[in-house]
């Protein structure tokens, strides 16, 4: 059995409820989304380094780019779910929202960057999550954090 029913339509825009919302990654978001992340790249890594490498100090804006390509690619063949955080406006990348298979089921995290960390933002993405994930995908034991 796969991680997602064949039938399984992913969410292609989210409202989380704070005029934010989330919308599958694309590679046409790789020039607001490398500040973003190398703006906050200290708290990603100590986040994401040891278990992904993520985000190296060294990496460019073209290995960016590269990385949301393939996030693209996994996106819609199902492998894998990258979702960026937006205003309204889609201005700046805030965050994003990763769902990955673990075995049947999946493993969710999500960060938002330094300036909104501890804030009525972060603290929204935090309660909205579960429940979307518990709302629109269909698994029984999604795990969270990494």
């Amino acid at each position: 059995m796969s991680w997602l029913p064949h039938d399984f339509a992913h969410p292609t825009r989210v409202d989380i409820g704070t005029g934010h919302h989330l919308r599958p990654i694309r590679e046409s978001d790789a020039d607001r989304d490398y500040p973003a992340v190398m703006g906050s790249r200290e708290r990603l890594w100590a986040l994401y380094g040891q278990v992904w490498g993520w985000p190296p100090a060294t990496m460019t804006p073209e290995q960016n780019r590269a990385d949301l390509a393939r996030h693209e690619r996994e996106i819609e063949a199902h492998e894998s779910f990258n979702y960026v955080l937006f205003d309204a406006e889609e201005s700046a990348v805030l965050g994003c929202v990763y769902i990955d298979p673990e075995g049947e089921d999946a493993l969710i995290s999500w960060w938002v960057v330094d300036e909104h960390a501890g804030t009525d933002l972060e603290r929204a993405l935090d309660a909205f999550i579960p429940r979307w994930i518990a709302r629109d995908w269909p698994f029984a034991n999604p795990r969270y954090g990494i």
